[in-house]
């Protein structure tokens, strides 16, 4: 459970620093429909520290052998507490630093990042499971 809490951590607070950052960098989204560029690089924030921290897991605590299902339960753990420290920071965005955000709009968008991290949820399980069990 460790691993699971310092990965989400690191999960919420990246994303929420790439937030900020966006705005205070000058960028921000032009349309409510439309998604630039800039912000498909967020994608990476989630796959990178998901896979270093199952990895890890696998390495330290499972002796080097991880199931697929073993592995999606870890990447879900993060992934629960990397999104409820981001919806924070983004309330936090919303409310104090871009109010001419409307709130469906931005409702939205957090709905496709779950979709997106439980997308790749699947793919760190997949990429670092190692040990098959047969049903």
């Amino acid at each position: 459970m460790k691993n699971a809490l310092i990965t989400g951590i690191a999960i919420g607070i990246l994303s929420g620093l790439w937030l900020f950052a966006m705005h205070w960098l000058g960028y921000s989204t032009t349309n409510p429909h439309e998604i630039a560029p800039y912000e498909y690089y967020s994608v990476l924030i989630p796959i990178v520290c998901l896979f270093i921290g199952v990895r890890s897991y696998r390495e330290k605590e499972m002796d080097g052998t991880i199931n697929f299902l073993e592995a999606l339960v870890q990447c879900f753990k993060s992934l629960l507490l990397g999104g409820v420290i981001a919806v924070f920071a983004s309330i936090i965005y919303i409310n104090w630093i871009y109010q001419g955000t409307n709130l469906a709009d931005f409702s939205g968008r957090l709905f496709g990042a779950m979709l997106v991290g439980v997308i790749e949820a699947l793919a760190v399980a997949l990429m670092l499971m190692n040990k098959s069990k047969a049903i």
